[in-house]
Formats: C-alpha cells, sequence, structure tokens
C-alpha cells in the first residue's frame, strides 16, 4: 500500500488576483482534499527556520530580523521589490526551502492517506493539491506537478473582487493583475457566478481529474 501512495499525483491549483483560488483550497479543504497553501506555509517558514532568514541577510546585505529576534516581513517585502538582482537572489533561497517543505508535507498526507483514508473524492489513487499563483512560471517546481487547475473569472470581477478584499484602487489592482503572466493548465474553473456555481464546476473538474489519474493507472 505503501508504495502506492509514493506515486500519490500533486495537482497545481492556480490563478491570478481575484479570480477565487483561495476560495477553491478552502471548498477542497472542507471535502477532505489535502491542499497546501504555498502562501501561508512560506510565511511560516521564516518564522521556524532561522537558518533560512540567515541566509536571506547574508545574501541579501541586510537585516532581516527586529530587536526581539522576530522576522521582518516587511523588510524582505521592500528588499524584494526594490530590484530584480534582490528578488532573484531571494528566490533563489526560498524556492527551494518552500519545495523541501512542501515534499515534507506530502509525505505527512501520504501518512495520514494510509491511516484515515481520504476524502470525498473516493477511490484507490488520491491526490494533493498545491495552492500557488506562480508554481508553473517557476521550473524548480514544474517536475513536481503532474496536473494544473486553474481558477479564472473576467478581468474586471476580478478588479472588482481583488479592490475590495485588499482595500485598493481598482487602477492599481488593474495594472497588478495585467502583470501576472497566464499559465498553461490542463482544466479550468471559471469563477464568475455564485459560491454554489462555483462548488459544482469545482467537483466537476476535480471529479474529472480523478477519473483521468485512476484509469491512468489502471
Amino acid at each position: 500500500m505503501r508504495g502506492e501512495f509514493k506515486m500519490i499525483p500533486t495537482v497545481a491549483l492556480t490563478g491570478g488576483i481575484g479570480a477565487g483560488k483561495s476560495v477553491v483550497a478552502s471548498y477542497l479543504r472542507g471535502r477532505g482534499v489535502p491542499v497546501y497553501d504555498s502562501d501561508s506555509m512560506t510565511k511560516a517558514l521564516y518564522d521556524k527556520d532561522a537558518g533560512l532568514v540567515g541566509r536571506l541577510e547574508a545574501s541579501l546585505g541586510l537585516a532581516l530580523r527586529r530587536s526581539d529576534g522576530s522576522f521582518d516581513r516587511k523588510a524582505l517585502a521592500a528588499a524584494i521589490f526594490s530590484g530584480s538582482e534582490a528578488r532573484a537572489k531571494a528566490e533563489a533561497l526560498i524556492h527551494p526551502a518552500v519545495l523541501a517543505d512542501f515534499l515534507s508535507w506530502k509525505e505527512s498526507r501520504i501518512e495520514e492517506i494510509e491511516k484515515d483514508g481520504w476524502c470525498f473524492y473516493q477511490g484507490g489513487a488520491p491526490f494533493v493539491v498545491i495552492e500557488s499563483a506562480i508554481i508553473m512560471d517557476r521550473p524548480l517546481f514544474r517536475p513536481y506537478i503532474d496536473y494544473c487547475v486553474a481558477v479564472d473569472a473576467p478581468l474586471e470581477l476580478r478588479v472588482e473582487r481583488a479592490a475590495a478584499r485588499d482595500l485598493s484602487s481598482k487602477e492599481a489592482v488593474r495594472k497588478r493583475v495585467m502583470a501576472q503572466k497566464a499559465c498553461t493548465t490542463d482544466w479550468t474553473i471559471v469563477n464568475d457566478s455564485d459560491m454554489e456555481t462555483l462548488r459544482q464546476r469545482t467537483d466537476k473538474v476535480f471529479k474529472s481529474l480523478y477519473l483521468q489519474i485512476i484509469s491512468g493507472q489502471a
């Protein structure tokens, strides 16, 4: 049984600003699907991995800890957005750490699945999900991704949602949205209606994905 679960596929759940990726991720968790939230898990890494913070400080040449020793996220964000060189240096350290954390998380989910079973999309070939807006643009992660599902919505609807969520101007959000790259995906969930419609569309896509997985392993 363990050998089978070692082959458990990874599904990237991605989507641009205001598309509703996090809403879909939350719904999948409610269905029992293991979902790795790359944003929150990365933030947690800074707090639990002092070595990562130290390597970032050395690479960027600046202090990233407050007087009490806690990690200063604003200082890192300012450094990353100061220029492409600083961003590249930071990502060269952060992304491998996130990948290692994800693989460790996935192993722990495999152990839980073996013990307690899986989720709403039941069967013998489950999958885990990694939620990330940028993952398909990062070559480091691609070998570990088996399928990609994108959440999308009309541009103006995305702008309206993100502006309300972030308390930003629509023009500022529109610039951020337009700066994001589109990626190649296996399935797309269109989030342009109500929550019940989004749930139905999510179920349809992930049930189709599940059937493809089990047919491919038959």
